[in-house]
């Protein structure tokens, strides 16, 4: 197998994604309610949301879900009918939250300008909004070294669908199967087989091995040992 071209999910696989985004899942929850307690309470029950330790529990649709889909869900739990103008809300507090609250998962910018260097085209591909995709990448150090960044509102639509993958090998001209996407959900994988792609899956996110695994190509701990596993293959 050759491989020429790897995409990358952002959290859970970049991003630590409880520490990123747990204590800033809090605040805006916080915001959003507006200091109605039984609305905060209904974002969190909505959310499973785990208050005492300010993290999200599965089936969360946090984890894996965009903004587009449970910001709808939490405008009808807020009992706001301004729904889209929620879901904007939402990017722009979580937004607010990550230039201060961004946690690394190992060093994302070594791991992809070592790929760089051995001359793959590196690219990001998230289930969050484009805007806040390039902010977070912009505050890792990671804008330079990307070829391609797309969110669940670049246009072509979110995964599990294949559209991400597939716009990514359209672009450049590759063949499926030259292309690898690195993710921690099975959005991740299921986007990447649709796709024709490469599926790694990395267990750095809140999904086990169990559940990834049977979807998976290739399952490795977390990007810390992907440029290893793609020298092995």
């Amino acid at each position: 197998m050759t491989l020429k071209a790897i995409l990358f999910d952002k959290d859970g696989t970049l991003l630590d994604f409880d520490k990123t985004w747990g204590e800033a899942g809090y605040s805006v929850m916080r915001h959003m309610s507006s200091g109605d307690e039984d609305a905060f309470n209904r974002l969190v029950a909505l959310t499973h949301y785990n208050v005492a330790e300010r993290r999200y529990e599965p089936p969360s649709h946090m984890i894996a879900s965009s903004s587009g889909e449970y910001g709808l869900l939490w405008a009808d739990a807020l009992g706001r009918a301004d729904r889209e103008a929620v879901v904007e809300e939402i990017d722009t507090l979580f937004m607010a939250e990550a230039q201060h609250r961004l946690v690394p998962i190992g060093n994302p910018l070594e791991v992809i300008t070592t790929l760089i260097a051995r001359g793959y085209k590196i690219g990001i591909a998230t289930n969050d909004g484009e805007a806040a995709a390039l902010q977070q990448a912009e505050i890792l150090g990671l804008v330079p070294h990307l070829d391609y960044i797309v969110g669940y509102d670049s246009g072509h639509g979110r995964k599990p669908h294949p559209g991400m993958v597939t716009a990514f090998i359209t672009r450049f001209g590759y063949e499926p199967h030259e292309v690898a996407l690195v993710g921690d959900s099975t959005h991740d994988l299921h986007a990447a087989r649709a796709a024709g792609a490469v599926g790694i899956a990395v267990l750095s996110g809140p999904a086990g091995h169990d559940d990834l695994a049977p979807h998976a190509d290739h399952v490795i701990p977390s990007i810390n040992e992907l440029v290893a596993l793609i020298d092995s293959l």
